[in-house]
């Protein structure tokens, strides 16, 4: 290990990182909510932090291979979570446990929370809040390979080592730096056009920018407690869906559309179609179980009032859970019968590869799927030969490996996490829910996680840091550092 250039690296990224306090400070400027202190001093920390590893490194010029890849972006997403928690303990005195904790769940996008009384935080707290979920949506990684290579230093170990699994090795330019421009480019557009969305349907400037944020990173922190239900709106929540769809969509698909101004690649694209029909499968079977069992509080003395309620309630959930955004308009966990089980299997599905999306991953699903078809097919028919195929596209059997072991990984962690929360005094639908909230960066769960993490014990909320972290870097990421095999030369 090149010890002294990741450390370089590390002093680049973290004063590259520090300018995102600036928007905050801003905003405590702009209302006067007496936090302006809290940012220029968390700035200040940042950013003399990396000048330090960067000044006492300086000479060093080692290049980051492929191996050493893996444990920068783990160490950083790790070194994120304790500067974005600066705020949290400065500001709101939160410990050194709950603080990590909320900034990794803004980081990695999941959107668990251990702060209640939302509404009465100061609005540059909610800002850092929501600006840490967007930044974590496309990758904070992924931003600094698009300006690292201006400064010497090569981008494309860590883009491999931070992308979507199967996805990371599409690039729709040939340079990994314009790559990574054109990505973040794409992302800032939609969430514009988001938060004007928004505006138009009746938010103010904060809380449009806000949920733009995290609408388009599949976030789900709110600036409100009661998180979209506070706007009563049925327009916002279409808004909502669309964008936390396309949040839920390869971002690479997004680009190529973009580029040859054509949205019938969206239906041409197999792992979209999929997606496409999962979300109106799932949003339709929740409708009808909602609409039949009468599980929510719609007016059921007008048969049309019903069903639209049903309707509404079941697409803005399982939108959120799909995509695994968490915004709620309702406790899903207290919906009657199959229900909450439903939407649990949406969020294992998650969106796209190649998206801020949590969850297996669509083409992973999808070629679990066809991989199990395929050896019942061969059963029946021993000699024949079968090949696996997305579109028109085979797939080689060291890809389906590869999706089997991440499947297994994924599947025997969260296993592993469950037991391990139930060790630590969770019942097993809480230990179950609190591993589906973190592992799939849902955010809600079931039983006593539905809402919040805030009455977790401390142990509880480490193993949820370290199952956010698992679902954000795709299991290998994080799992190969405990590899005996990676420590060797």
């Amino acid at each position: 290990m090149h010890w002294r250039a990741i450390l370089r690296l590390f002093g680049i990224l973290l004063m590259f990182y520090s300018l995102g306090f600036v928007p905050s400070l801003g905003v405590s400027l702009l209302y006067a909510d007496g936090q302006w202190g809290v940012f220029g001093l968390s700035l200040l920390i940042t950013v003399v932090t990396g000048a330090l590893l960067w000044v006492f490194n300086l000479g060093v010029k080692s290049g980051v291979s492929v191996r050493e890849g893996f444990l920068i972006v783990t160490l950083f997403w790790v070194v994120l979570g304790l500067v974005g928690a600066l705020p949290f303990v400065l500001g709101l005195h939160l410990s050194l446990t709950d603080a990590v904790f909320e900034s990794i769940s803004g980081f990695t996008t999941t959107g668990a929370t251990v702060i209640v009384g939302l509404d009465a935080l100061p609005q540059s707290i909610l800002y850092h809040r929501q600006q840490i979920q967007w930044l974590g949506g496309m990758g904070i990684i992924v931003l600094a390979v698009a300006i690292l290579p201006l400064m010497g230093v090569g981008g494309m170990q860590l883009y491999r080592a931070e992308a979507s699994g199967v996805a990371k090795y599409e690039k729709p330019t040939p340079r990994i730096a314009e790559t990574a421009r054109a990505l973040w480019l794409l992302y800032v557009g939609l969430t514009l056009l988001c938060a004007l969305l928004y505006w138009l349907a009746g938010m103010n400037t904060f809380d449009a920018i806000g949920h733009a944020f995290t609408t388009v990173a599949t976030g789900g922190f709110s600036t409100h407690d009661a998180s979209f239900s506070h706007f009563d709106s049925a327009t916002i929540e279409v808004i909502a869906i669309v964008f936390m769809i396309i949040g839920g969509v390869n971002f690479v698909v997004h680009f190529i559309a973009w580029r040859k101004l054509d949205l019938r690649i969206y239906f041409t694209d197999p792992e979209v179609r999929a997606y496409g029909l999962i979300f109106a499968g799932g949003a339709g079977l929740v409708a009808l179980s909602l609409w039949w069992t009468g599980g929510f509080s719609g007016n059921w003395n007008n048969e049309w009032s019903g069903a639209w309620g049903a309707l509404r309630y079941a697409a803005f959930q399982s939108a959120s859970v799909l995509t695994g955004t968490g915004y709620s308009t309702a406790t899903f966990a207290d919906w009657p019968l199959h229900i909450p089980l439903i939407l649990v299997i949406l969020a294992f599905v998650g969106g796209c590869g190649g998206s801020t999306a949590g969850g297996l991953k669509v083409l992973r699903v999808m070629l679990l799927a066809k991989l199990g078809v395929r050896q019942l097919f061969q059963l029946a028919h021993p000699q024949a030969m079968a090949m696996v195929k997305i579109g028109k596209r085979p797939v080689r059997d060291d890809v389906l490996f590869s999706v089997w072991g991440f499947y297994v990984l994924y599947i025997v962690t969260a296993l592993m996490l469950t037991v391990a929360m139930m060790a630590a005094g969770l019942d097993l639908e809480t230990a179950f829910g609190a591993v589906v909230a973190t592992i799939n960066l849902l955010g809600p769960g079931l039983g006593e996680v539905s809402a919040t993490f805030t009455t977790m014990d401390p142990v509880v909320k480490w193993l949820g840091v370290f199952s956010m972290l698992a679902g954000r870097l795709e299991i290998f990421t994080l799992l190969i550092l405990f590899l005996p095999a990676y420590w060797r030369n």
